[in-house]
């Protein structure tokens, strides 16, 4: 396989995120200009410009007409996919983003910990998570599973949950012994995975049942 080498930003990256389809890739990085991508060829094909901070996240529609970016500068966007357009701003302070179900709502999540739905059209709260029950730290990574009835959470207070989308009821809780920096939902929704960074162990869960699986790499050196 020849890797393609994708040139346009100027500060680092922060996050990546394919389509659907997988036809288009989009990127964030510090530089405040969240861009597309073809994956096929690597072609840059456009900027989406507004933000005035680092992009921290992004998440594209189902159908890949409408892109949400999450910022530095405390606000959310919302945009035209093919035309690049700003379509709304929502001022909130996250570092995730992801879209709910049916792209009507908009799942948010970030330093103060709380987990918070909105109507995508009009930017009004619609919902937020039990704090008795949510992360009692800042919340590092959000994922969604394929159909969106569920998504994942991760923390600092090193922990991971799993969310009804819906409802935001918390399912599940995931204690690890270290921060938690990213998490993965797999495809069939039975296991779940929380890598680490800090001590570069990857671990993975079944969902139903809370047993973490017994393969286990870790490459932690003393």
């Amino acid at each position: 396989m020849r890797p393609i080498l994708m040139k346009g930003h100027e500060r680092p990256l922060t996050f990546l995120k394919y389509n659907r389809d997988g036809d288009l890739l989009f990127s964030c990085a510090k530089d405040h200009t969240p861009t597309v991508w073809f994956t096929d060829n690597g072609e840059r094909i456009g900027t989406y410009r507004g933000h005035n901070g680092a992009i921290w996240s992004c998440d594209v529609s189902r159908d890949s007409m409408r892109l949400i970016t999450g910022s530095a500068d405390q606000t959310v966007k919302l945009w035209n996919v093919q035309t690049g357009a700003q379509l709304c701003t929502f001022n909130l302070v996250l570092l995730r983003a992801v879209w709910g179900p049916l792209n009507r709502t908009i799942v948010s999540a970030g330093e103060d910990a709380v987990i918070r739905i909105w109507d995508s059209e009009i930017g009004k709260l619609l919902r937020e998570a039990d704090k008795e029950s949510g992360h009692k730290k800042t919340i590092t990574s959000l994922t969604k599973s394929a159909d969106c009835s569920h998504f994942l959470t991760g923390s600092l207070d090193k922990s991971a949950k799993l969310w009804d989308t819906r409802t935001l009821t918390l399912i599940k809780t995931y204690v690890t012994e270290r921060p938690v920096n990213a998490v993965a939902m797999s495809p069939l929704l039975d296991h779940r995975v929380s890598p680490r960074a800090l001590c570069k162990i990857l671990r993975t869960w079944f969902a139903l049942t809370l047993r973490r699986m017994t393969a286990e790499h870790c490459c932690c050196k003393s």
